[in-house]
């Protein structure tokens, strides 16, 4: 198991959607430590194997809820079906997200309360997770990865202009540009 260099905005596998993962090898399994041991470092509750180079339609999550259940797992070439979001005003504080690929900033955006994700994991074995609230935020974050979408593709104004400025600020936006948990500090 190692940390590995998150990729930061530019990179082009960020920008593009994944290959699906032919088999669940030792490669893949290795892969998977990798991403949990780099996400908690970071840390975060998700990555994508985009998030560090790899062109692989997976991602980790884990999180715990406000009940104390841990929700932890690796989804692998999953889908995932969207109950419409609210049309309800956007709430800046409650809709807030982050990136680790987009490090220290944070910005609203509107998601889906509820999701169907389907996944195969480890061992081979497909399941289903019905999620809801935050949960289902972080199966739609780490999903767009996998459709070479970053969060802040889908804000909206005046949040996007806000996005693109402090990206061009930090001279991201190119490739190049990456970070590792652990010895780079950054908030995300």
């Amino acid at each position: 198991m190692r940390i590995r260099d998150i990729v930061i905005t530019g990179n082009p596998v960020l920008h593009r959607p994944s290959a699906p993962v032919p088999r669940v090898d030792n490669h893949v399994k290795e892969l998977v430590e990798d991403m949990f041991a780099t996400m908690e470092l970071a840390p975060g509750v998700g990555l994508a194997a985009p998030q560090i180079g790899e062109d692989y339609a997976l991602f980790v999550y884990d999180w715990v809820d406000d009940d104390g259940t841990q929700h932890r797992g690796v989804a692998i070439n999953p889908t995932l079906l969207l109950e419409p979001p609210s049309i309800d005003p956007l709430d800046d504080i409650e809709e807030l997200e982050g990136c680790l690929s987009v490090p220290g900033e944070r910005f609203p955006l509107r998601r889906s309360d509820r999701v169907i994700l389907t996944a195969t994991n480890l061992d081979g074995n497909e399941y289903t997770i019905h999620a809801q609230g935050w949960l289902a935020r972080i199966f739609q974050h780490e999903y767009d990865h996998l459709l070479g979408v970053l969060y802040v593709d889908r804000l909206t104004e005046p949040h996007l202009t806000e996005a693109r400025d402090a990206i061009h600020r930090d001279g991201w936006g190119v490739p190049g540009y990456s970070w590792l948990p652990g010895r780079d500090h950054l908030e995300g």
